[in-house]
């Protein structure tokens, strides 16, 4: 493989790392929020 390909291949998996993470981030962020509707919607406040 040429450089250029090389150099290619690695920006793209950093992209997709990024991609990943922010991925997870918003689903953890959505998990607490269900849970937090959860709780309060059950009554659970009280």
């Amino acid at each position: 493989m040429s450089v250029v390909a090389i150099l290619v291949a690695v920006v793209l998996a950093f992209l997709a790392f990024r991609f990943v993470t922010g991925m997870i981030k918003f689903l953890l962020i959505g998990v607490v929020l269900i849970a937090v509707a959860w709780f309060l919607l059950h009554g659970g406040a009280g």
